[in-house]
């Protein structure tokens, strides 16, 4: 496993991070599904373990991930082991009376979902504290942005960023660079999803922002393990966002990745992760692990040559060409 340094703020991280919303299992907002169906507590414990045993030492959650259940159970895994590993985790949605997402970055709420993040996780600080999403008008609004510092001042947390929107991170993301607000952003990151090369990720790393890479595998899309057939348990938030005519168009579009894959000799998601590892002002990326297999998949990624300046110019090129006219119609499901 390779090592990097999260921007400025003294944490060095593993370059291939646990995404743990997976672990959250299955969730509803209201009628819509919002976590995962396929969910094991023993798998998800055994993925944590192996993970720690694989040299990956960077945990992405949040306190809304299967409300709150993905924090316990990193909690219960990894208490008492904090001080060799970096935890990241969200702060901002809510569970509104009529059963919807809410969104709630008041002072007041940012203080007691940290206290109680803090119970669940079993730690006494949180390395990485992030706005979940937070829209520009509550930046603007200067509430969050004021509460985060005062938790960083106060010891709650060493660092503090945002988690950016999936498909138009320029607006809150240059926001924050303007400002200098925060520590490190995370964005969505993958060969179907170029949109933060553009502007936020060369502004962010000339600022010594840490770069949080999500969504590598778009799903699992990128690996290349769904057939045109495959459909999710009403339960899952896939069903939603990938439904039959994304899965077979994007199904079209990733074969044409094989060639690059087969060259390398790696698999399909190994090609999409070292694609984002091409990237050094990526920090981290956080593949959503579920269980041993994927953490011992993703970890494959690290600690081999990555992309030749010809196979990350072709894929580039792919998104130009392909993947950028999917991408809006990935953005009408979410």
């Amino acid at each position: 496993m390779n090592y990097r340094e999260l921007g400025k703020t003294g944490l060095r991280v593993s370059e291939i991070g646990f995404g743990a919303w997976g672990i959250g299992g299955p969730a509803k907002a209201g009628s819509m599904p919002i976590g995962w169906a396929d969910w094991d507590l023993a798998a998800s414990k055994r993925a944590i373990e192996r993970s720690v045993e694989l040299g990956i030492t960077f945990f992405d959650t949040a306190d809304f991930y299967g409300f709150g259940k993905s924090e316990e159970l990193l909690g219960e895994v990894l208490g008492g082991r904090w001080q060799d590993l970096v935890l990241a985790t969200k702060v901002g949605h809510v569970l509104g009376p009529d059963g919807t997402i809410q969104l709630d970055y008041t002072r007041a709420h940012i203080f007691d979902a940290c206290e109680k993040s803090l119970r669940r996780l079993r730690k006494d600080v949180i390395d990485v504290y992030q706005l979940h999403s937070a829209k520009l008008e509550h930046l603007e609004r200067g509430e969050c942005i004021e509460a985060m510092d005062e938790l960083k001042r106060r010891g709650k947390i060493r660092s503090w960023g945002i988690s950016l929107n999936t498909f138009a991170p320029e607006r809150e993301g240059s926001w924050m660079l303007d400002h200098k607000a925060g520590d490190t952003l995370q964005l969505v990151l993958n060969i179907i999803n170029q949109k933060a090369l553009e502007q936020i990720i060369p502004r962010a790393q000339k600022l010594g922002y840490g770069i949080i890479a999500r969504m590598p595998l778009q799903f699992g899309l990128l690996t290349g393990k769904f057939s045109d057939n495959t459909r999710f348990d009403p339960a899952d938030h896939r069903s939603m966002r990938l439904p039959p005519e994304i899965l077979e168009r994007g199904n079209r579009l990733v074969a044409k990745l094989t060639p690059v894959a087969e060259k390398m000799n790696i698999s399909l998601g190994a090609l999409a992760l070292k694609f984002v590892l091409a990237h050094d002002s990526v920090s981290t990326v956080i593949p959503g692990i579920k269980n041993a297999e994927q953490a011992e998949q993703n970890s494959s990624a690290s600690g081999e040559a990555y992309l030749s300046t010809e196979d990350h110019a072709a894929l580039h090129e792919l998104y130009e060409l392909e993947f950028r006219q999917f991408l809006d119609h990935l953005r009408q499901t979410g």
